[in-house]
C-alpha cells in the first residue's frame, strides 16, 4: 500500500520531545546539548507500513493461488521435504520457521486449518474434528504429506516467481502456480488492520463444472457448499460480496412426537457450542426439552427429548429461532490482487483463476516445446554427428579450439535441416558423447527417437493453438480423477421467516388484578388469565374504553378498572372485538365490531365516540365469530320494548376508532349474549409452500382451499398412510414423505391400487375416508411388511389400460374402469385383485383428452400376480382434475396439470373447487 507523508504542516503544531542527549567537559564547564525530534508524521507512516505488512503478508489471502503467507509457506516446505512418506507435523512446522518469521504457533494452527480441510494436505493421526470442536493432537503425535491433488495443481518450480526469505538465506514463491481456484474450494477468513476477509467454501465438482463454462463463454453461479453439511438459504448472497448474507440450518428430523434428531449442524458451529445454545434457550423458558443427549460418531447425531405437552413441529422451529440451529453468515470477498486488496464477487474469482490456470497451462506449454524442440535439436546433431563420422575430424586437433572449429565446420552442411543455429554448447556436448554409445549407436532406432518427439511436439503445438479447449479437458480430468466424493453437502432451500414471538414457549402466567390496574406475570396471587411466553404483546380494555397494548412484565400499571387483558399478536386479521359501549356525553349507546392489526406499545387508545365511555358488553372473537345478544333496557325509560335481540352480524368489521352504529338512545341496564354466530369473515384461504413444507396465507406454493372453523388438512403419505391436522401456520410437512395432501372432503371417494407385501398380489378398492383423529396416523394399505401403494386417485372414472397376448396371437388392448370394477367399500377393506392378464406399459388415468400411444411403443409387460410396479423417486402433488401417467418401460411417472387451475380466491366463503380428483402414480 502506498505511503503518505505528511510534510505540510508547520513546525509549530508539531510535537516535540526535548531531553538531554550529551555531557560534555571543557573549559566552561558541563555543557547540556538540547534535541528536539519531531513526531509528526512518524504515527502514520508507521501505521501505514503496519497496515500494509498485515494485509499483504499475514491476513488476506492472494487471488492467484488462495494463500495466506503462511499457508503458501507451509506447502513450500511440505514440497521441499516431500519424498512420498508421511512427516511429523513438528518437523514440517520446522521445516516452515525457515520462512515464516512468526513462532511455531501460528504455523501449526495454520497447518491443522489446511489438513482439516482434507484437500491438499493427507493427515494421518487425530488432527480433530470441525463438527465437535476437538483439537488435533500435539504436533509431534501427528503426521502430514502433500496429497496427490495438491501435487498435481499447486506445484510446478519451472513456472513459479521467486523472493528470498525474510533473512535472505533461502528462496520462497511470490504465489505457487495454482492450476484450480484453491481459494474458492476452501474458503478463507482473516482480521486485518481496517479490514476483514471471509470467503466461503464451495463445492469441488461446481468449480470445475464452472471453470468450463467459462471457458466456454457461459456464465456461472456459484453458491457455498459447507463440510458440514446443513440447509443453507442463498437467496441473499449477493455473489459472496460485501452485504451478503446467507443463513445456515442444522438438518432435524422428527423421529416420534417426544424426540428430535439433528443430524448436521450450522457451518461454525461445534456440537458442544450447540447444545450449550439449547440448553440455555431451555433455562430462559424459549422451548420445553427434558435433555439433551450428544450420540455424534462417525456422523451427527444430536437427540433433544421434549419436555410434556411439548409439540414437535412448534419446538422444531423455535430451535432456529432461539439457539445456534439458525446462524447466519456475511461473506466479504477480500483478497489480494495487483499488490493491494480488492473486493470482488465469488465469480469473479473464479474467472480470474480460470484465466490464471489457462495462462500457467500456456505456459507449461511453452516450456515442454521448448524442451521438444532442445532435444530433437541435439537428437538430430547427435545423429548427423555419429551417421557422417565427424568425430574423426578432431583426431589431429591439438586445442580445443581446433576441435570446436573442425566439427562446426564438419556440420555445415547439415545445419539448414536444424530448427535454430548450432552454439558452442551444443558442439560441447557433442563432444562428451562416449566412444561405448558411438559403437552401439542405431540409426533406425535414432530416427524412430526423432519421430516421436515431432509427433509429441506437433501434439503441443496443437494443444497451444487450441488452449481454451486444452483448458476444459484439464478441469474435465480433475474432475474425473479427483471428483469422486466430492458431491454437495449443503442442500439449498429457501427459508421462510420464523416468528420469535409465534413459536416462543409458554414460560409464564398472566395475571391481573382488575380494581387495582396491574398486570404480570409476577402478581401470583392475584387472578390468572393464561399462559403466554416473556416475548408476548398484551392488549389491555378498561371499563372507560380506553386500550393500550404493552410488553409483559413481571408487575405494571395499565389504569384501574381491567376489563378486558389477553396476549395480542401483530397483523392478526382475524381477530375480532365485538363492542357495545355508552357514550355518556351524547346520551346514546353504540356498537361496532373492530379489529387491531397495529398499535404504538403502551399509548392509550379510546374506542368511543367520547372521553366520556362506559363499555357495557365486549367479547374477542379469534375467527371473527358474530353473536346475537339480549338486551335489556333500563326499568325507567319511556321506550315501549325494553328487551331486543341485536346481531352482531349486521355490521361490518371496521377499523379501532371507527364510531359504530347506534344501539339505542335509551339507558341499558344489561347484556346477555343468546347465541354464537359462524365467522363473517369467510373461510381462510391457506397455501402450502413445497419448498419449506409450511402453510402460509400470502399465495407462495399450492393452493389447499379456504379452511373455516371445523375444517381439517387431509395428508396421504407414499407408505400408505394417511393423518388429518388443523391448519395452523406452525404445521409442517415433510416433503419428501408427502403424496397428496388437501382439504378434507368426507364425500370423496378414493381409488386405490396397492400390493400385498407377503403375496406380493395387487389388489383395487375404492372407499371413503372418515374423519380421524388430529396428530394420529392411519395405515389404508395392508401393514404387512413391503406393501406399497401404486396409484391412488380421486377421479370420478379412473381408468387402468390392459392388454392380452394369447401365445402366437396379437395383443388386443382393453381398458379397466375401477369404479364399475368394484364398488365403494369400508377404507380398511382388502379390495379385489387385480386381473391376472398382463399390465401393458402404461397405466393412465384419465383426467383429460390424451394423444393414443401405438402398440409398438408400448413394450415392456409385467405379468400379474408377481408384478413390481416401479416407485417414483420423487413425490408428485398434482392439482385436481391432473392426467397422470405411469411408464414402465421408464419407470417414471408424469403429471399434466389442468388447464385454468386458479388458487382459491380470498374471503369468498367455501367454494366447491375444481371438480374431480387427483391422481397420483408410482
Amino acid at each position: 500500500m502506498p505511503k503518505k507523508k505528511n510534510t505540510d504542516k508547520p513546525d509549530t503544531a508539531d510535537k516535540r520531545i526535548t531531553g538531554s542527549a550529551a555531557t560534555r567537559s571543557g573549559s566552561g564547564g558541563q555543557d547540556t546539548i538540547n534535541r528536539s525530534v519531531s513526531v509528526s508524521g512518524l504515527y502514520e507512516d508507521w501505521f501505514l507500513d503496519y497496515a500494509s505488512y498485515v494485509i499483504l503478508e499475514r491476513a488476506v489471502p492472494h487471488v492467484l493461488d488462495g494463500f495466506k503467507p503462511v499457508q503458501r509457506r507451509i506447502l513450500h516446505a511440505l514440497r521441499e521435504m516431500d519424498d512420498g512418506r508421511f512427516h511429523k507435523v513438528a518437523n514440517v512446522i520446522g521445516q516452515t520457521m525457515q520462512y515464516h518469521p512468526h513462532g511455531d504457533a501460528a504455523i501449526g494452527d495454520a497447518l491443522v486449518n489446511l489438513g482439516q480441510k482434507e484437500l491438499l494436505i493427507d493427515t494421518q493421526g487425530n488432527w480433530g474434528d470441525i463438527r465437535t470442536g476437538d483439537g488435533a493432537a500435539a504436533p509431534r503425535y501427528i503426521e502430514a504429506k502433500l496429497s496427490k491433488f495438491a501435487l498435481t495443481v499447486a506445484f510446478n518450480p519451472k513456472i513459479t516467481e521467486w523472493q528470498l526469505s525474510y533473512d535472505g538465506r533461502k528462496k520462497e514463491p511470490i504465489t505457487l502456480p495454482a492450476k484450480f481456484p484453491l481459494l474458492l474450494a476452501m474458503g478463507v477468513e482473516g482480521i486485518a488492520v481496517g479490514l476483514a476477509t471471509k470467503i466461503l467454501p464451495h463445492n469441488f465438482r461446481e468449480l470445475c463444472k464452472g471453470s468450463i463454462k467459462i471457458l466456454e463463454g457461459k456464465t456461472v453461479k456459484l453458491m457455498p457448499d459447507f463440510p458440514t453439511g446443513g440447509i443453507a438459504d442463498v437467496s441473499d448472497y449477493l455473489q459472496g460480496r460485501r452485504g451478503g448474507k446467507v443463513r445456515i440450518r442444522a438438518c432435524i428430523d422428527i423421529v416420534d412426537k417426544k424426540t428430535l434428531a439433528i443430524r448436521d449442524i450450522p457451518f461454525g458451529i461445534t456440537t458442544a457450542t450447540l447444545m450449550d445454545s439449547i440448553v440455555k434457550a431451555s433455562e430462559k423458558g424459549k422451548i420445553k426439552i427434558k435433555r439433551v443427549v450428544d450420540n455424534t460418531a462417525a456422523q451427527v447425531e444430536i437427540l433433544v427429548e421434549l419436555g410434556p405437552d411439548a409439540s414437535p413441529e412448534v419446538t422444531l422451529d423455535a430451535l432456529y429461532a432461539f439457539t445456534s440451529c439458525e446462524v447466519s453468515v456475511s461473506p466479504n470477498a477480500c483478497v489480494i490482487l495487483d499488490d493491494k486488496p480488492q473486493f470482488l464477487s465469488v465469480e469473479e474469482i473464479l474467472h480470474i483463476n480460470t484465466e490464471n490456470t489457462r495462462e500457467l497451462l500456456r505456459q507449461e506449454l511453452e516450456i515442454k516445446k521448448h524442451e521438444l524442440e532442445e532435444k530433437w535439436h541435439f537428437a538430430s546433431l547427435e545423429k548427423i554427428f555419429i551417421e557422417n563420422r565427424i568425430y574423426r575430424d578432431i583426431e589431429e586437433c591439438e586445442t580445443w579450439e581446433a576441435v570446436i572449429e573442425a566439427i562446426d565446420r564438419g556440420l555445415d552442411p547439415f545445419k539448414p535441416r536444424l530448427n535454430r543455429e548450432v552454439t558452442t554448447e551444443d558442439i560441447a556436448r557433442l563432444t562428451e558423447i562416449k566412444i561405448k554409445r558411438i559403437s552401439r549407436f542405431d540409426s533406425f532406432k535414432a530416427d524412430e527417437h526423432l519421430i516421436s518427439l515431432e509427433e509429441e511436439l506437433a501434439e503441443v503445438k496443437h494443444d497451444l493453438k487450441h488452449l481454451t479447449p486444452y483448458a476444459i479437458a484439464w478441469f474435465e480430468n480433475l474432475l474425473r480423477d479427483y471428483g469422486d466424493g466430492r458431491d454437495r453437502r449443503t442442500r439449498l432451500q429457501d427459508f421462510e421467516t420464523i416468528q420469535a414471538v409465534s413459536v416462543a414457549a409458554a414460560n409464564a402466567r398472566l395475571y391481573v388484578n382488575r380494581e387495582e390496574g396491574f398486570i404480570g406475570h409476577g402478581l401470583k396471587k392475584d387472578e390468572l388469565i393464561g399462559e403466554c411466553s416473556d416475548l408476548d404483546d398484551i392488549i389491555v380494555i378498561r371499563r372507560d374504553g380506553v386500550m393500550m397494548v404493552t410488553r409483559i412484565a413481571e408487575k405494571k400499571f395499565v389504569g384501574k378498572d381491567i376489563l378486558f387483558a389477553g396476549v395480542w399478536k401483530k397483523n392478526d386479521e382475524r381477530t375480532t372485538y365485538n363492542l357495545i359501549y355508552a357514550d355518556l356525553a351524547a346520551g346514546r349507546n353504540y356498537a361496532k365490531r373492530f379489529q387491531i392489526t397495529s398499535i404504538t406499545r403502551d399509548k392509550e387508545y379510546p374506542l368511543g365516540a367520547s372521553d366520556k365511555t362506559k363499555v357495557l358488553y365486549l367479547t374477542t372473537n379469534p375467527n371473527g365469530e358474530s353473536e346475537v345478544v339480549q338486551i335489556q333496557l333500563a326499568p325507567g325509560v319511556r321506550a315501549h320494548t325494553k328487551t331486543l335481540d341485536y346481531d352482531f352480524a349486521t355490521l361490518e368489521v371496521k377499523g379501532r376508532a371507527s364510531k359504530g352504529n347506534i344501539v339505542s338512545k335509551y339507558a341499558i341496564r344489561k347484556i346477555t349474549r343468546t347465541e354464537i354466530g359462524s365467522s363473517t369473515l369467510g373461510g381462510r384461504a391457506i397455501w402450502l409452500d413445497d419448498s419449506v413444507g409450511r402453510l402460509n396465507t400470502e399465495g407462495r406454493g399450492l393452493p389447499l382451499g379456504e379452511f373455516d372453523t371445523g375444517d381439517q388438512i387431509f395428508v396421504i403419505y407414499r407408505d400408505g398412510t394417511c393423518e388429518w391436522t388443523g391448519y395452523e401456520l406452525t404445521n409442517r410437512y415433510d416433503m419428501a414423505r408427502l403424496e397428496r395432501i388437501e382439504k378434507f372432503d368426507p364425500e370423496k371417494i378414493y381409488s386405490v391400487v396397492h400390493q400385498d407385501g407377503g403375496s406380493k398380489i395387487w389388489y383395487v378398492k375404492r372407499f371413503q375416508f372418515e374423519a380421524g383423529v388430529p396428530g394420529r396416523t392411519y395405515c389404508f394399505i395392508n401393514e404387512s411388511p413391503g406393501s406399497r401403494v401404486g396409484l391412488i386417485t380421486s377421479e370420478p372414472e379412473p381408468e387402468i389400460l390392459f392388454s392380452k397376448k394369447p401365445k402366437g396371437g396379437i395383443r388386443e388392448d382393453y381398458t379397466l374402469r375401477l369404479d364399475q370394477f368394484i364398488d365403494v367399500k369400508g377404507w380398511k377393506a382388502q379390495g379385489n385383485k387385480l386381473t391376472s392378464d398382463t399390465i401393458v406399459g402404461r397405466i393412465i388415468l384419465q383426467g383429460q383428452e390424451q394423444e393414443e400411444t401405438p402398440a409398438e411403443d408400448l413394450k415392456k409387460s409385467v405379468k400379474q400376480p408377481s408384478a413390481e410396479l416401479p416407485l417414483a423417486e420423487e413425490p408428485d402433488i398434482s392439482p385436481a382434475g391432473s392426467q397422470v401417467e405411469w411408464d414402465l418401460d421408464k419407470g417414471t411417472r408424469k403429471t399434466q396439470k389442468p388447464v385454468n387451475s386458479k388458487p382459491p380466491a380470498k374471503g369468498k366463503g367455501k367454494g366447491k373447487g375444481n371438480s374431480g380428483g387427483t391422481g397420483t402414480l408410482f
